[in-house]
């Protein structure tokens, strides 16, 4: 079930029947073991799927997280009960853990975040899917800009936010070798999350990680979904192209009527079941707060629901 990729670097693809479906498991050999990056979410499919990897002779040394979204966190607190594995995450990364904790007990935020830009109606079935992700504690923390081992190979931190506030990529300097987790993907654009309009502006951070991270030679990329990434450099222009060619068409939906989110969500996707419009709803509010914030557009409040309009300035 192991893909080499590397002498030393191992890819274990773990499924779920839910979200993103499966998430790119990465295997660091070290001298006492593996150093497992991600481990997938919490469900049944999941756990067989680790369990059979490790019967198959894999002893996990430690597991590193590069953010703390369920579907790359949710196995962490398993690894510590079922194996005495001990888990590590950045200080940034435990301080969203701890965030998320509090948000299981007041949705309240994220309901009125939906409701005001005339969002769906968020299902209680995949809120309660991720609250089990973060009832664990990590065994250690590291910090952005420092050294960690990964396997026998020691990777810089970066500090990469946008698609999570809090999300870390590894860097190995001689073999030019990155796990970009869901900073860049070679298939798909990575969403860009935002729990609420407090929470800044995500996707101009996005543009400066991205900017950032270009300037890194890079081989190749592993990233947490889909394949492996062998031009780096063009994938992040592709990626940033797409985004500034949906900011023009969010902006072009608003020039002439003011709209909600909610509405220009379904002008630009079309009908989508709750399950897969979340996603693009929230991405619609993300490309708002940033085009608000260069100037592009104004919004006022009516009856409770935002509306934006381009602006007149």
């Amino acid at each position: 079930m192991l893909k080499k990729i590397t002498d030393d670097i191992y890819q274990l693809v773990v499924r779920f029947p839910f979200g993103m479906r499966e998430v790119n498991s990465y295997l660091f050999k070290g001298e006492k073991g593996f150093t497992v990056i991600d481990t997938g979410s919490y469900a049944k499919e999941s756990i067989d799927i680790w369990e059979r990897t490790l019967a198959s002779g894999v002893k996990v040394e430690k597991v590193v997280l590069t953010h703390a979204h369920p579907d790359h966190i949710g196995l962490a607190g398993w690894f510590q009960e079922r194996f005495n594995v001990p888990v590590f995450i950045s200080s940034l990364g435990y301080k969203e853990m701890q965030r998320l904790r509090l948000q299981k007990y007041d949705k309240n935020k994220l309901h009125l975040l939906f409701q005001q830009h005339d969002g769906p109606e968020i299902p209680e079935n995949i809120m309660q899917m991720e609250e089990s992700a973060y009832d664990f504690e990590p065994d250690g923390l590291f910090e952005k800009n420092q050294t960690i081992q990964l396997g026998s190979s020691f990777y810089e931190t970066i500090w990469t936010p946008g698609h999570a506030p809090d999300h870390i990529c590894f860097y190995h300097h001689d073999q030019q070798i990155m796990v970009v987790g869901d900073h860049v993907l070679n298939n798909i654009s990575p969403i860009i999350l935002i729990p609420s309009e407090d929470d800044g502006n995500p996707l101009k951070d996005y543009f400066s990680s991205l900017e950032s991270i270009k300037r890194y030679p890079i081989v190749f990329a592993l990233p947490g979904h889909g394949d492996l990434i062998y031009h780096f450099k063009n994938r992040v222009e592709e990626i940033t192209a797409r985004h500034h060619h949906r900011l023009q068409q969010t902006l072009d939906l608003v020039k002439s009527v003011e709209k909600t989110a909610g509405q220009v969500c379904q002008e630009v996707y079309g009908k989508l079941s709750i399950s897969k419009l979340i996603s693009p709803f929230i991405a619609t509010i993300t490309r708002f707060l940033y085009l608000e914030s260069i100037g592009k557009v104004e919004k006022e409040m009516k009856n409770g629901k935002i509306y934006y309009r381009a602006s007149s300035k």
